[in-house]
């Protein structure tokens, strides 16, 4: 009888595990541990878990560990259980107008995306991307700094890019970016970018300060314009079909609790750029202010190239 009762018990046990389903969640960035993004992809995590009561297990991994990040959208197109910090200059690969996100001084203050992403425009190409692509993007709220320009020679103006091969994300909208500001756009992946400039195949790359420490590349520049050419907001994306099948209830917990993880790491990135320029100083980093202006005229053409011109005036005013 104790037996019988034993494998009762146990079966009783594996039914209320397979009634109480469990979903796990693994999100990628490139980014190292010690970025405030990542940390706050950690708090999310725990958020998630106590919220969802462990229905919903998030497992973070930072440095690209799960590929670079082309691999890693593949996967998540399969409908892999991956989400992915991503910016708009590569998912325009799938729905083109989201490029505009990733485009040369659209905003004055990162703070404006906000009134960007609530518009009608945005949530529809939103949807599209999903239904076209099979990519759900959860937020884009998350603010990775301004990107900056980095290289071995000082830079005061366009004319100091001529010839200077300066590593940017693959996709349109950045490439042609770099090459309005004067210099060759060498795509490349970021955990590359280090060695890259070591071994001289590259002169320069373009970063916000946060990532550009986090991959120690004051050890192999020596100069920083502050050019603020874009201020990098990013969203995180995951996979349509494994997002459908999630239960109403953990769709809510897993959207609110990674926006308000983005809103945290925004501010604590936006908190951060000042720490991070004296201690790139103090490793011998030179940074030298240019003027904007110059720099915004050149890359004013970008927008009517891509097309992204129609659509300017109307995510300002929150259309």
């Amino acid at each position: 009888m104790k037996i019988k009762g034993l494998a009762l018990a146990i079966a009783l046990a594996a039914g209320a595990n397979q009634a109480h389903a469990t979903y796990q969640l693994n999100l990628s960035s490139a980014l190292s541990s010690q970025d405030p993004i990542v940390q706050a992809m950690e708090s999310a995590k725990q958020a998630i878990e106590e919220r969802s009561d462990g229905e919903l297990t998030i497992q973070v991994f930072p440095n690209s560990q799960l590929g670079s990040d082309e691999d890693v959208v593949e996967q998540i197109r399969s409908g892999a259980n991956i989400a992915i910090l991503i910016d708009a200059g590569r998912l325009s690969e799938y729905q083109p107008e989201l490029g505009i996100l990733s485009a040369p001084y659209l905003v004055e203050d990162h703070s404006d995306y906000a009134q960007i992403t609530s518009s009608d425009l945005y949530l529809d190409w939103v949807e599209g991307l999903a239904d076209g692509s099979g990519l759900r993007l959860l937020n884009y709220n998350w603010f990775q700094g301004s990107r900056q320009m980095l290289t071995q020679s000082p830079v005061e103006s366009p004319e100091d890019l001529r010839g200077v091969r300066v590593r940017t994300i693959n996709s349109p909208v950045w490439v042609k970016t770099i090459e309005a500001m004067g210099a060759t756009p060498t795509p490349l992946p970021w955990s590359e970018v280090y060695s890259a400039l070591q071994l001289g195949s590259i002169d320069g790359a373009e970063a916000q300060l946060t990532a550009a420490e986090g991959q120690n590349l004051h050890e192999v520049i020596s100069h920083i314009a502050l050019t603020g050419h874009i201020h990098l907001m990013t969203g995180i994306a995951t996979s349509e079909q494994w997002y459908q099948s999630l239960p109403e209830e953990l769709q809510v917990i897993l959207d609110e609790e990674l926006r308000k993880a983005g809103e945290e790491a925004s501010q604590a990135t936006a908190d951060a750029q000042d720490a991070v320029r004296e201690r790139m100083e103090a490793e011998g980093v030179t940074f030298s202010e240019v003027d904007i202006e110059v720099f915004r005229e050149r890359v004013d053409g970008v927008y009517e190239e891509l097309g992204y011109d129609e659509y300017r005036e109307r995510l300002i005013s929150g259309e």
